[in-house]
């Protein structure tokens, strides 16, 4: 075969090969989104999105700031449980998980499902539903988790007699079992555990407690 015709074989297969690859692209991976908006809390708006592999983007603040997703990543165990939930409540395809009883409002919390052109969401105020509680908890918390760290970056950056504050939060939050991967926190509890820049009381408490992380996890 001429290095011609075996040139026009290969762009024929490529030609054929391409629409697939785009279709597959079209369809993409799934992703889950919760958004809570709650007037006159703190934080207003948490809106956290999550795929399939655990990579995804966070965005607290109040409501009279811009957007500013940030990224975020959570283990593969914990986007297995995420997708897992969802698949009880059908993806949130046609359900209703409001409580339908007069109750304080409490946020508005949206479930989202997306995949390709597959778009299913369910919004409500308070739920009875386990799984939907359980999957709630998830968000909630890596709200908390991820305020904690943002939290400790920024007095470890700009406010160091404040660095002691922000970890009495932390671990409190820790103790109460309220952050999903506490072992995110490691990296910066280290970093100020070795640092002699920092206060005695709160390079002890950091590395006290990240002792207590590994050792739980």
């Amino acid at each position: 075969m001429s290095s011609v015709s075996r040139g026009r074989r290969l762009l024929l297969l490529a030609l054929l090969v391409l629409p697939v690859c785009r279709a597959g692209s079209a369809v993409g991976g799934a992703t889950i989104t919760f958004r809570k908006v709650f007037k006159s809390s703190y934080p207003e708006f948490v809106e956290i999105k999550l795929d399939e592999s655990g990579s995804g983007t966070y965005d607290i603040r109040q409501l009279s700031d811009d957007p500013s997703p940030q990224p975020m990543k959570v283990g593969a165990s914990l986007a297995e449980k995420i997708f897992d939930l969802t698949a009880k409540l059908h993806n949130f395809n046609g359900i209703d998980l409001e409580m339908h009883r007069r109750i304080a409002n409490l946020g508005e919390k949206t479930f989202r499902y997306d995949r390709g052109t597959e778009t299913h969401s369910v919004t409500f105020n308070y739920t009875t539903d386990r799984s939907a509680e359980q999957l709630l908890d998830i968000f909630e918390g890596l709200s908390r988790q991820q305020t904690d760290l943002s939290d400790l970056i920024r007095t470890m950056h700009y406010d160091r007699l404040g660095v002691n504050d922000v970890l009495l939060q932390v671990q409190k939050d820790y103790e109460r079992k309220l952050l999903p991967e506490p072992e995110a926190l490691l990296p910066s509890l280290d970093q100020l555990a070795s640092d002699s820049h920092y206060l005695d009381i709160a390079r002890e408490r950091a590395r006290t407690l990240a002792a207590h992380i590994r050792s739980q996890h």
